[in-house]
Formats: structure tokens, sequence, C-alpha cells
């Protein structure tokens, strides 16, 4: 063998032991030889996969149309595909990429976007909603994930056979298929991560003819997939996790001095995959945030999570319509933003002493109030000693000004000091004087601290978020849900919040008192920010949401359930027919799954032990690729399901649906190690002759053993009808049609956790 070919191998990973073509036959015998090693194999797997591929359809397209009716997520899913649609901003807390999609796909329908996908069960033919054409994005890519794992089984080295059965376990699993029918996101996040998993290891593939044009087709395909599958949901980020690890064991193989690289061609290496794998992803993900911004360019339901300065940018919105500058001497009403309370007061005093034997200062009450009346009328005065006299008297009011706030009902100014407020010990008690004490002046003087502020930011009603600073002890205006006992009325108790860098402490001038806004007003300019401000708003949003998802929910599960099926999801009923849509696995697909992983921990411990005793019990072949595919979709499995334990939020079933789909390719390569025995090896493409790259080996495909072929055939099969047997009698279920007696409900409750609907009562059985 040529020293060139000698150094490619190095680089590769392989031995000249492995490479089944010798250096004495000419290029053309060559050419010749594995020509006729490679038709019959490509014709049966292109027949195979297109048989696959018209069963994937029609299992994902068969009762599409049933019920036509809201199901489940459809609720959100539909909704914001309407918003678009209208361009209405709306907020979510996943990446808008998947619902761009359905936006388009209702676009190219004709859709207008006028339902609003408000309850479960609301009707689409009623409603004029094209539902069949918006649920067929969905059961596409979702029909697309069979083929797609077959040809990852096929471009990593495994025979016909296995790829067959990794791709039937994806088939005819329950859960796939009703989650994939449905105006739901989960299809896309799938689809993309197989598409990420299938261009890497084409990339893979290329290593002996890297930074060929090819090479870097397959490299950049493979970030705009992780771009992709971080678009529907940041859960591609376990995705984004599986493809780093696998590029950092890739470029510590190609650190080894003994692979022949000069360390210029190492960093060009680390710079190509940094371009492909982390600078591609990151703009196809912020493209689609632009698009977002775009599109939704009038105000909306969304408006409200989104801070004043963005509001504004919003075509209609309030705060372009109705915020005014606000001015010394302006009465006004101050809202909590977090719980829409009125600061408010009144003649009642605080008792004398709390029920936990605390005295308090006996002062006026100062509390939130939930509506709107004159007690909530607040006059600005400015802060003597603290106001520049150049300025007018009724100047505007801005950033870090301080101020005196007057009780209109009372005449009294706003005060806090260091007494313990009613509730909360830790923090203070706020109360007011009367305007002609000046005794205690400096304890009522506030400063006005406007969020994003600069010396000549004005306050504003609506846009403004403010947190008001006591002067004497920094302590900022709060209020919390907490309700004062009879005694105050059972209002919200005001306190001094010692953190006063809290996102809590925001208030909200509400409105000027007196100011009409019936009168026309002038149009604005709509207000510009730049793209990555209101990105970086929109993320930080997203994630706080996403992990302040925690309220309980009747079909929500933990990840210690999901592999082996513990619970499934009630998506949809008809109590008149007993019809349901309950969100199942297959059982038989998913509990062999668990038994196939374990078995590939204990081969690999069995072997790694073997070894360091000097035994080798697995050939070399069958070993890498076991352990090069085989822990790179454990690894996969592992990062699309060990993430969710430390998740605080609530979890459903669904949550796992890309960590089963790793788990059935880890399984057929358990089914190939046991059964098969066989690898079409090697599967790189790689140069032959001694000087250039040009020339190139094609795919090399084994043939199954002659007397192990049937056998495995033969296996394949049977635990393929047991998975279809087994989607047949719970396809009920999945399509929600047709309606199971009592009996037949009964029957398919194969665990006591599985809630299904319609259970037979004592008798009916």
């Amino acid at each position: 063998m040529s020293e060139y070919n000698q150094v490619r191998l190095r680089q590769s990973g392989h031995t000249e032991s492995e490479v089944p073509i010798q250096e004495n036959f000419d290029d053309k015998k060559k050419e010749t030889i594995f020509k006729k090693r490679e038709s019959k194999p490509d014709v049966a797997s292109r027949a195979t996969l297109a048989v696959l591929t018209l069963l994937s359809f029609a299992t994902r397209f068969y009762n599409i149309d049933y019920p036509s009716q809201v199901v489940f997520d459809e609720v959100h899913f539909g909704k914001f595909a309407s918003y678009y649609l209208k361009r209405a901003y709306f907020f979510d807390v996943h990446p808008p990429l998947a619902k761009l999609m359905f936006a388009g796909m209702g676009y190219l329908l004709g859709y207008d976007g006028h339902f609003e996908f408000d309850n479960i069960g609301d009707d689409y033919i009623e409603n004029d909603v094209p539902y069949v054409g918006l649920r067929a994005l969905p059961a596409t890519l979702g029909a697309l994930f069979v083929p797609l794992t077959y040809m990852i089984m096929i471009e990593s080295g495994y025979p016909i056979i296995t790829a067959i059965f990794a791709a039937a376990l994806v088939l005819f699993d329950n859960a796939l298929i009703c989650q994939t029918q449905l105006i739901l996101l989960d299809s896309m996040l799938v689809f993309f991560m197989l598409c990420t998993f299938y261009s890497y290891i084409r990339f893979c593939k290329l290593r002996m003819r890297e930074f060929s044009n090819e090479w870097w087709i397959w490299l950049v395909a493979s970030g705009v997939s992780l771009g992709l599958t971080i678009g529907v949901k940041m859960v591609g980020l376990f995705t984004v996790m599986t493809i780093g690890v696998a590029v950092l064991v890739d470029l510590w193989n190609l650190l080894d001095i003994n692979r022949g690289l000069t360390m210029a061609q190492f960093r060009k290496h680390f710079a190509a995959r940094a371009i492909g794998l982390i600078i591609v992803p990151i703009s196809v993900y912020l493209f689609f945030f632009y698009l977002h911004f775009l599109i939704l360019n009038t105000s909306g339901t969304g408006d409200v999570f989104m801070s004043p300065a963005f509001q504004e940018t919003l075509q209609g919105n309030e705060m372009n319509l109705q915020s005014s500058e606000i001015r010394f001497n302006d009465t006004i009403t101050l809202k909590h933003k977090d719980t829409s309370v009125f600061l408010h007061s009144h003649t009642e005093n605080y008792p004398l002493r709390y029920e936990d034997g605390r005295i308090s200062s006996q002062g006026q009450q100062v509390t939130g109030y939930l509506h709107n009346d004159t007690n909530n009328y607040w006059r600005i005065k400015p802060a003597e000693n603290f106001f520049d006299n150049s300025r007018p008297e009724n100047d505007t009011i801005k950033h870090k000004d301080y101020i005196l706030l007057e009780h209109i009902g009372t005449n009294s100014h706003l005060l806090t000091h260091d007494v313990a407020s009613p509730l909360m010990p830790t923090n203070q008690e706020f109360t007011t004087i009367p305007v002609d004490d000046d005794s205690r002046y400096n304890e009522t003087i506030f400063q006005v601290h406007i969020n994003d502020g600069e010396s000549d930011t004005v306050w504003k009603t609506k846009s403004s978020y403010i947190r008001l600073i006591h002067y004497n002890t920094k302590v900022a205006l709060w209020t919390h849900s907490s309700e004062l006992p009879e005694w105050g009325f059972n209002q919200q108790e005001v306190n001094g919040n010692k953190n006063n860098v809290e996102r809590s402490n925001i208030w909200i001038a509400n409105e000027v008192v007196g100011k009409n806004y019936t009168e026309p007003m002038e149009p604005k300019e709509l207000k510009k920010i730049p793209f990555l401000l209101k990105y970086f708003e929109l993320q930080r949003l997203m994630i706080s949401h996403n992990s302040g998802l925690t309220k309980p929910h009747p079909y929500s599960s933990g990840p210690i359930n999901w592999p082996f099926l513990i619970r499934g999801i009630s998506f949809w009923t008809n109590n008149d027919d007993r019809q349901q849509i309950y969100l199942l696995g297959n059982p038989f697909n998913w509990w062999l799954t668990v038994a196939s992983m374990a078995v590939l921990v204990g081969v690999l411990l069995a072997d790694i032990i073997s070894r360091r005793r000097g035994f080798e019990p697995i050939n070399k072949p069958v070993r890498i690729r076991l352990y090069n595919s085989g822990c790179f979709f454990f690894l996969a499995w592992f990062f699309h399901y060990i993430p969710f334990y430390l998740m605080g939020r609530s979890l459903f079933l669904h949550h796992y649906l890309p960590a089963l789909v790793c788990s059935y390719m880890v399984t057929s390569i358990v089914f190939n190690f046991m059964f098969v025995n066989s690898v079409n090896y090697p599967i790189l493409i790689s140069s032959v002759g001694s000087n250039n790259m040009s020339s190139n080996r094609p795919k090399v495909h084994s043939v199954l053993k002659a007397g192990v072929d049937y056998i495995s055939i033969i296996i394949a099969t049977i635990l393929i009808f047991i998975s279809f047997g087994v989607y047949i009698y719970f396809a009920p279920l999945t399509y929600g049609t047709p309606g199971l007696d009592p009996s037949g409900i009964h029957n398919r409750r194969w665990l006591d956790t599985w809630d299904l609907h319609f259970q037979p009562k004592r008798g009916e059985i």
C-alpha cells in the first residue's frame, strides 16, 4: 500500500488489514468488483425503502381527518398559527420555527387565521378551518421518520435486515403516530433531529475526503439541521449536546500524532467544524426569530409579557395610543405589574398589635387594591432640596428624579420607616403622615428608577416600568399576593422590599387622573429596537416562563415512568360513542427497548473487562461498529432523556419521543449483534490510488452470512409481526375510532396506571 494511503488510513482510524481491496488491482478492475458487490444490495435497499415509506404514510395519514375537532395542545399551536396569519404578537415558551411552518401551511391553504382554537372539542368544519391540511404537515414529517431511520442504519454500516427492524419499530409505534397526526410540534422536532444524525453520519463517512465539496455540504447540512432542531423546541439543545460530544471525540482523535496531521491541519479541521456546527446553527436559529419579529408587528395577546420599550414597536399597542408623559403635580394611579393591584390608602389605621404580638406604628394603612377608585389617587410632588429650581414646576419627571407622593383622599404623604410590615417582619411598613408634618420629611422622599432608563428618560403612563426606591432606607415599594386580615379588609399587603433590584418591584403609572384619552391623539412613530435586543429579551422570558410551568396537570408524569410506559395522556374524548384518543406507545416496542439498552450496557462492560484480561470475545470489525454506532445512539438517547430529571416544570410522556426514536436504533444495533453478527464494513468513503483523491472506493455492502441469514430474518419477522399486532390492537386509542365497549377498554388497560376513559363498571365485563 502506498505511503499516501497509509497516512489516510491512520487519519480515519483504520488499519491496512481492514481494507478489503488490495493495491495490486488496477482501478478499472476494482470498480468492476465493487459494482458487482454493490448492485444487488442497492436495488433491494431502495425497494425496501420505498415500501417502508409507503407504509409509513399510510399509518400516519389513516383517519387524519378524525376527529374534526380541536384535540389536546392544538388549542395552543393552532392558535399561534392563526396569530401569525393575523400578524398579532403572541408569546410562547418555544422558538418560532414549527409555528411558522404551520402558519405557512395555513397561508398556502388560503386560511386567514380567523379561528381562535379556544377549547378542546371546538368544531373545525363549522368554523371553516382547513385542519386536514394543517395536520398533513406534521403527518408528512412524521411519516419521514421511518425512511430516515432506515437510511441512518444503512449509512451507519448495518445490513438491510437490521435497518428494516429499526424502521419497523418506528413505523408501528402508536405514540409516534398519534403525536404526528395532530397540529403539534414534536414531529418537526424529531424529523430535524433525525436529519441531523443522518447528515452528520454522511459527513463522518467522508473523513478521508476532508475539505472536498461533498464533505463541506454534509458538514453544513449537519449545522443547518441542528439550527432547525433548536428552532422547534429548546430541547433541541439535547441534539446539540449529542453531536457536540461526537465532534469532541473526533477532534481528540485527529489530535493524535499518529494520525499524521500537523497542528496547522488540525486547526483547519477545528475551524471548519466551528463554522459548520456552531456558527451555521446559531445563524439559522436567529433567522427564524428575525422572521418572527418581522411578521408579528401588530399588538396582540403577547404584549403584556414584553417590556414597554418592546411594546412600543408594535402597531396599535396601548403604549403608543394612550401613553403620556408624567409631570410634577400630576395626579396618577400606580399599578403593580405582577399582581395588577393599585397602590391604595384609606382612613383606617394599622392595629396596635398584630396576631403574632408585634406592635405596629398604628399609622394609616397603605395597601394594594384590585379595583379602581378615588383612594388610589396620588399626586406627584418634587422633593425640596433635590429639585433644580431652573426646571419648570410642571416639568416632566425623569429617571432618578426625587419625588413625594401625596394621597389625595387623606391629604397625607406616603412614608416608609424602620418598622416591620404586618405580614413580613423582614420588610418595612408603609404608611402616611399629614402633608403639613415636616418632622419626618426625608422619610417621605422616593427616587424614580425607570427600567433601562437614562438621565433624560421621561416617565410615561403605560409604557414605563419603574421602581420607587426610598431615599432614607433604600427599600423598594413592593407588594405580594398575601392578603391582610379583616382589619385590612382583606386587601393586599404593601411593604418595603430590602432587595430593591428584584423584578417584582416593578410598578406602572396606569393613568394621569383627569386626562381625556377620548380626544383624538396624534399617531406616534413606532419605536425601533435592534433585533438582538428584542431577541435576548424574548429568549430570557422564554426560559423564565418555561421553567415556571410547574402547575400540576392530571396527565403529567415524571421521566422515570416514560421508558416503561407507566402513564399516557388523554388527548380527546367523545362520550356518546365511547371514543378517545389516548397517547400511548406500543408497549411491546417500548419494553423491548428497555431490555435492549440493558443488554448493550452489559455487553460493553463484559467486553471491556474481558479485553482487560486478554480475551477478545467480539471480532474486531463487529466490536468497532458496536462501540461507534451503538455508543453514539445510546448517548443520543441519554442526552434526550436524562436532562429531564433536572427540570422542575411539569413534564409529559411526549417529551420522551425524541429519546424513544434513538432507543429504537439502539435496539436494532443490539438485534444485529445478537442475531446477525455482520456489518457493512468499512463504511467510510476513502481514496484509492497513490496520490489523489479523485478515484474513490464505493461503499462496501456485506451480505448476511450463510446459515445465519434465515435465522436472522425469521427472528426479525417474528418481532416485527408482534409489533404490528400490538399496534393494531391499540389503534382505536391512537386514531380515536372505532369506539370500544367497556370490556374492550378493560382488556387494553395492561397497566393499572393507564387511566383510560369509559372504564367498565362492576358487572359490565
